[in-house]
Formats: C-alpha cells, structure tokens, sequence
C-alpha cells in the first residue's frame, strides 16, 4: 500500500541534508518497505520521501530510530486527500505564543498560583472547565482596561499567518476555536486573518470582571462539537479537516480531525495525538499536507 513520509525541520536552521533522506530511505527499507525518490518540499526543510509497505506504524518508529535527537519532526501519511479543506486552531500556546490568563494572572499579582493551575489543566491533570472557573474567580474586580492591555502584549507563532493565509488561498475554511476568551481571539481572528473564532465570554460589570465566565463554557467537548459543526456546515468530511492545539483539551478534537495536530503539545497530547512537531513552526502544518514552499502565501490580512 502507498505512503507518503514527511520530514520537516526548523526553518531558521535548515537541519535537512541530502544524506539524512537517504538515511532515512535505508531506514524504510530496513522496516520492509519499497522507498521512492525523495521530493523536496522545501530544501533543508522538509521533503516528502514515497514507499510502498504494509507497516507503516513499524517503518515509521523505525526512521525515528535512525534519526535519533536529530531535531527533525515525522509523519507518515496515505498520498490522497493530504490538502485539508478546513483548518481549526487553538489559540493559545499555538497561534499566539502566551496563555492569556497567566498574563493576566500577573498583572494581578497571582501569576505562580494560575500559572500552576494552566499547566496542570492544559496537561490534562484538572478538568479544563473547573480549572477555568477557579482561575477566572481569581481576577474578580480586574480593571476592564487590563484586557485591553494584556491583548497587546499577545505574539503570533512564526509560521501562523502563511499557513492561515496559504489554506484560504487554496479555498480552506479556517477557524480559531479557543478555550480563551473572546476579548484576545477576536483580535488575533483580525490580526491573523481568520475567517471566524470561538472562544470564552468574560463577564464584565461597571467596568471590573465579576470572576465569572459565561455559560457555557468552551472545553473540550465543545471543541470537538466545532469541528464537527464546522465540517458538516461546510459538506465536507471529518477526514477534509485539519486540527491542531497543544492541550489536553484538544484531544477530542485533534483525534477526529483528518489531520490532528499536537503542536509542542504537553507530554500527554504528544503521546496521543497521531500527528506531532516538536521542531517546526506552524509552516509545519502546510508540509504534511504536501504544500510546497513556493506555494506558501504571506498575505497580511486584509
């Protein structure tokens, strides 16, 4: 049966050589499979390397041997329907580099304490929707004005507008879908150039947060109910689809997605996810699906 092996490296340091392909070419041999010419995707980045073989898992972990530390991101994949029609993000620690609350968390003066409760939410230890409730409780009585301020403070993953701009280019839905909140995902949805977001609802009266976060409450299962809203409000199929986060409430969703992505997720969502960059930036997405770098776009939306 055809595959489709995908190395991909970091893009500031261009780790791929010529004779790690054909290092990892005799590794697919080695795992008994058929390898094919490489297809460079990127040069020193990312390449597509083609086998025939009936044991993809074995061939993989097999490679993944071979290259031992080598700071190199692996996916084996069928070659049909790589190009995903829609794209649903996570927000935090995946399209904007800080986790908002813990931002917030120390303006307040309690940065260790929420910094501690995130963590161990996000590595799937507490239950997501609890841990957002204590930790939103909190920040009662927060200036409104402090939103505003810690939104400015928010920094986009290198590789987070091309891959955004180049899957709307080729005709993909993209939706950021955050357990954040709306006054952070609204901005990145513009700064981005998304096409939609979801995410949680701050309660604010006479200009102070109540501590309270409006009902309900966007957590796992309702990241899973998005994707699959999203995909059906589309016609399209679970298997068109492409996820990625970083926490364990993204598991559901990153688990039904054609293309489910832990991107530097917890130890937790590394290990479940079937799809995973640890190296690579968000560019990172745009190789698995078999996109070449001349096809990248670099718009600032519009």
């Amino acid at each position: 049966m055809p595959y489709v092996l995908t190395v991909i490296g970091d893009t500031r340091s261009r780790p791929l050589t010529a004779a790690l392909t054909e290092a990892v070419r005799a590794a697919i041999t080695r795992g008994g499979g058929l390898p094919g010419e490489p297809d460079w995707l990127a040069e020193g980045i990312a390449c597509d390397i083609p086998f025939d073989g009936n044991e993809p898992t074995i061939i993989q972990a097999q490679v993944r041997d071979t290259l031992g530390n080598a700071p190199l991101d692996l996916a084996v994949q069928p070659p049909e329907g790589r190009r995903k029609r829609l794209l649903v993000a996570d927000m935090e620690s995946t399209i904007i580099a800080q986790e908002m609350l813990d931002e917030l968390a120390v303006v307040a003066g309690i940065g260790p304490q929420v910094q501690d409760i995130t963590a161990r939410a996000m590595a799937g230890e507490l239950d997501f929707e609890a841990a957002l409730r204590e930790r939103v409780g909190l920040l009662a009585g927060m200036n409104e004005k402090t939103l505003e301020a810690a939104a400015e403070t928010m920094t986009l993953t290198p590789g987070a507008r091309t891959l955004v701009a180049t899957m709307h280019a080729a005709g993909a839905y993209c939706a950021l879908v955050s357990g954040g909140f709306t006054c952070f995902t609204e901005k990145i949805r513009q700064s981005c150039g998304f096409s939609e977001d979801r995410a949680n609802r701050l309660e604010v009266e006479a200009g102070r947060l109540t501590g309270r976060v409006a009902e309900p409450i966007l957590g796992r299962a309702a990241k899973l109910a998005a994707l699959e809203e999203l995909t059906a409000s589309l016609g399209l199929t679970l298997r068109e689809s492409c996820a990625v986060g970083d926490g364990a409430n993204d598991l559901a969703m990153l688990g039904a997605a054609g293309l489910g992505v832990a991107f530097r997720g917890k130890p937790k969502v590394r290990a479940a996810a079937r799809y995973r960059v640890d190296h690579g930036d968000l560019t990172a997405l745009l190789y698995l699906q078999g996109y070449r770098r001349s096809e990248f776009r670099e718009d600032e939306p519009g």
